[in-house]
């Protein structure tokens, strides 16, 4: 099965760190969020993916361009003009990138990358900018039981503040960081059916609108519960906290 990741957008809410890159090419640990985003899904036997390239793409095509060669150690014979490798620790991936316009929406970039998807049963899908420690293995198993055109993995949203334990108006404690206060969201983490490409109209449609939408309307769309970890990176706070997450040696999403 391939996967499908959005790396093409601006990250304007970041843009402490994307006015140097493509928001995915962000550092957690050494390594752009989009690696962690791929070592999940190859850590449950998935290693074809293509990326959704637009803004600064370029970024992205020149890091897997020397991924190898970053990953390797290597011998430089500058008298014999030759380059020998001599251990590789590179994933066994296989990387489309594709450009998908600095300019389109979710759905657009989709849509752009449908000729490359039209032989699949199913693929899955996602954004390139948040980490979790969901099954993935278990969402795609879920997406065939259903037998419906979409799956998306529902998630519950890490609140940002505390919350106060009232009784009238005495405070009798604190709770820190409540967690699923506002129901279930979209996680991203999709697995779909090619047939859902045809509801996008173009560039400037996303994915979250009319197809997705449309797709709850018609009873095609199939929610797979995930209470596990879930932290998207929308601003420099997100990142600095995954960052710590990372450090502590024991981060949530580490499954390899």
């Amino acid at each position: 099965m391939k996967a499908v990741i959005l790396a093409g957008g601006l990250g304007t809410r970041i843009s402490e760190e994307t006015h140097l890159r493509p928001k995915p090419m962000i550092e957690i640990g050494g390594r752009p969020i989009l690696w962690h985003i791929m070592k999940l899904y190859y850590g449950h036997g998935i290693r074809d993916f293509i990326i959704c390239c637009g803004f600064k793409g370029y970024i992205i095509k020149e890091y897997f361009a020397n991924y190898g060669l970053h990953m390797s150690d290597i011998t430089f014979d500058f008298a014999e003009n030759r380059m020998e490798f001599h251990k590789q620790n590179a994933e066994s991936w296989r990387v489309t990138l594709v450009d998908t316009g600095e300019n389109s929406m979710t759905g657009g970039r989709l849509k752009r990358v449908a000729s490359y998807l039209k032989d699949e049963e199913a693929f899955c899908f996602t954004y390139g900018d948040g980490v979790s420690d969901v099954d993935v293995a278990a969402t795609i198993q879920f997406h065939k039981d259903h037998g419906k055109l979409a799956t998306v993995t529902a998630v519950q949203p890490p609140a940002r503040y505390g919350a106060l334990k009232m009784d009238g108006h005495s405070v009798r404690g604190f709770v820190e960081k409540p967690v699923g206060e506002t129901g279930y969201i979209n996680g991203g983490f999709f697995v779909l059916s090619p047939k859902c490409i045809d509801r996008i109209a173009g560039d400037d449609m996303p994915w979250e609108a009319e197809p997705l939408m449309g797709l709850a309307e018609d009873g095609e769309l199939c929610a797979y519960l995930h209470d596990g970890f879930w932290q998207p990176m929308d601003t420099l706070r997100d990142k600095n906290q995954l960052e710590a997450l990372w450090a502590s040696g024991n981060p949530p999403w580490k499954s390899w």
